[in-house]
């Protein structure tokens, strides 16, 4: 039986909706459908978005990107640990949220870049069981 059941999540598009309802899409996506298995993968408990998201809100979600860059660069150690070479890190996901924004679809490109990674953990973690 496979640990984890969802190694096809389409990235651009979580991003791009994410992007489109200004956070509150991941606010109920996150804690609903992946946080549990972050800290699975993590080996450690992170903090859970909807605290990040609201603490965002004073700053313009500055705190929230941080929190979310942070999680990238340990989802990227862990693909490293494994043997993947990683599409996301603090820098890629800073980034591509803050410059990208340019191009509107930056804040898409980054998220697309964690999942991309997340799925490819989650896939080899499910041959190793």
């Amino acid at each position: 039986m496979k640990r984890f059941k969802h190694v096809h999540r389409p990235g651009f598009l979580l991003g791009a909706i994410d992007f489109c309802t200004a956070g509150i899409f991941f606010l109920f996506y996150m804690p609903l459908c992946l946080e549990k298995e972050i800290n699975e993968i993590l080996g450690k408990k992170v903090q859970p978005y909807p605290l990040a998201y609201l603490l965002g809100i004073p700053d313009a979600f500055l705190y929230t990107l941080i929190w979310m860059a942070r999680v990238c660069e340990d989802t990227r150690k862990k693909a490293i640990e494994l043997g993947i070479k990683p599409h996301t890190s603090f820098k890629h996901m800073m980034l591509w949220n803050i410059l990208g924004m340019l191009v509107v679809v930056g804040p898409a490109i980054a998220t697309w870049g964690y999942f991309k990674t997340l799925n490819e953990i989650e896939k080899k973690l499910n041959q190793m069981t």
